[in-house]
């Protein structure tokens, strides 16, 4: 999946967002699922669609994506200060990884699951992306460029079929993050985006997305 495709045409919209997302003074809700539908999310579709929605499992309400040959990404427009609201929190659970994925080729561009966090810049060249992503070869804690544009850093939180098929709960410090992966502070957040694609591949996948909040201490 080309990733300046999924960020630049969202660009001039997030740079007028505001917070939308239901939010204290600690935290953000940027998908409370049982509480809401998808209206807050809008549909980016490059090869085919991926299909969402919400369905019940495990005693609550999640987001299902399945994708068989196919690319698109739901996006929040959101604008916040990672430096206060630096923690990302999020659970997901895959079928199994891509088969064929590879984050080091454009070929294997592809993810069972992954959740972007977008940072705009004042040009759309300057716009970079802090990818969270269930890797299939890359290593756990291990990171690189994207195939297509090095302003995307891809970040393997999980990684191989060992943990697929459990609910696993993540916490990531954004600030950190953005530090180790391009060497800079990060400038103010402008969107959050769920991506489960396969279209460099061909092959097939399904995650769940847990509720998603942005919290200002762990």
């Amino acid at each position: 999946m080309v990733v300046s495709r999924f960020i630049l045409p969202v660009l001039t919209a997030m740079l007028m967002a505001t917070s939308a997302a239901a939010q204290s003074a600690d935290e953000i809700a940027v998908a409370r699922f049982a509480q809401e539908d998808l209206s807050e999310w809008k549909v980016k579709k490059f090869e085919g669609q991926t299909n969402y929605r919400l369905v019940e499992m495990d005693g609550r309400t999640v987001l299902e994506a399945q994708a068989q040959g196919a690319a698109s990404g739901l996006i929040r427009e959101l604008s916040f200060d990672p430096k206060k609201y630096r923690y990302l929190n999020w659970s997901w659970k895959i079928r199994h990884t891509v088969a064929g994925g590879d984050a080091r080729s454009k070929q294997g561009d592809d993810y069972a699951a992954r959740i972007y966090v977008v940072f705009p810049g004042r040009f759309f060249w300057q716009t970079r992306a802090l990818n969270y992503i269930w890797a299939n070869r890359l290593s756990q804690g291990e990171f690189v460029p994207n195939a297509f544009t090095s302003n995307a850093r891809m970040l393997a939180v999980r990684s191989g079929n060992e943990q697929a098929g459990q609910w696993l709960s993540e916490q990531r410090d954004i600030v950190a993050d953005f530090r180790r992966l391009f060497g800079e502070d990060p400038p103010q957040a402008g969107a959050i985006a769920i991506m489960t694609d396969t279209d460099n591949t061909g092959a097939e996948a399904t995650a769940w997305y847990g509720d998603i909040t942005l919290s200002a201490t762990p």
